[in-house]
């Protein structure tokens, strides 16, 4: 009987994968696309839904201005290290706006990968669940 390996917990949520079964994808199309993105209801593979109760994405507001204000206080400081200036408001302000734009995508994704991941009791691996054909998994006896 072939066995397969477990999908680590990082992978699992770095490709926004569900949390119970790390197979089914939480969201449809990519982070930079054309198409808006839109969050599965339910996880495609062990059916879990993902917003349990109405509101329950309201705390991926707060996870997504912490990784908003993490990224623009690093844009700045790296700003500061490159360009040696201290006094230029504007261009700190530019700096800030455009990284909070770029990264936007990215903030709403993974702050409610983390919210569903680490932040929301009751989420659990349940290895049960998972079948590894479908995401990568590789047989341990191979």
């Amino acid at each position: 009987m072939a066995t397969t390996q477990e999908i680590s917990e990082f992978k699992a949520a770095t490709h926004a994968r569900c949390p119970r079964c790390r197979t089914g994808a939480m969201f449809t199309g990519k982070a930079y696309g054309f198409k808006v993105q839109k969050m599965n209801e339910y996880c495609p593979h062990c059916h879990l839904k993902f917003e349990q109760r109405p509101g329950h994405f309201y705390v991926s507001m707060f996870v997504s201005y912490a990784l908003s204000v993490a990224e623009m206080v690093i844009a700045c400081l790296v700003t500061y290290l490159i360009t040696k200036i201290d006094d230029s408001f504007w261009l700190y302000l530019t700096v800030a706006i455009a990284t909070t734009l770029l990264f936007a995508p990215l903030n709403y994704r993974y702050s409610r990968v983390i919210l569903l991941f680490w932040l929301t009791p009751g989420f659990h691996y349940q290895p049960e669940t998972a079948r590894k054909d479908d995401y990568g998994g590789v047989p341990a006896d191979r």
